[in-house]
């Protein structure tokens, strides 16, 4: 299976290294951004197949960015982390539960095989003033 590139999202700055290696040790290519303006940023210039959201990031900032995403036509599938079994975001191609490494890689292997949902494509409204005209957070 070809590296897919990954961009990992989060505030907890270790817990990122440590979700970035296990990555890598599954073949995927990593960046990691820990702010909203890096996220903007390096999703602008980059070309990914996957954004993971990590449950460091606030809902606040999650769904704003999963629009951006879903606004930008990008085919790049968007993943939420969730902390616990009952947190889910309004909109990410999915929400995997961040404990069982093995099922939350293959998880994500099984959404890249999909490809991204148009689910957030098709229904704009659901993001209307998480993100402004100009596509930004």
């Amino acid at each position: 299976m070809p590296s897919a590139v990954v961009l990992i999202v989060g505030l907890d700055l270790s817990l990122l290294g440590t979700r970035s290696q296990i990555l890598q040790s599954a073949r995927y290519m990593v960046a990691s951004a820990s702010s909203v303006k890096e996220v903007v940023d390096r999703f602008q210039a980059g070309d990914f197949d996957l954004i993971i959201l990590c449950h460091s990031m606030p809902t606040k900032d999650r769904e704003p960015l999963t629009c951006l995403v879903a606004a930008s036509d990008s085919l790049t599938a968007v993943v939420s982390i969730a902390k616990t079994s009952s947190q889910h975001d309004a909109f990410p191609t999915a929400t995997l539960d961040k404990n069982d490494t093995n099922e939350f890689l293959a998880n994500l292997r099984e959404i890249l095989r999909k490809g991204w949902s148009d689910a957030v494509v098709n229904q704009p409204d659901r993001c209307g003033g998480l993100i402004d005209k100009d596509g930004y957070v």
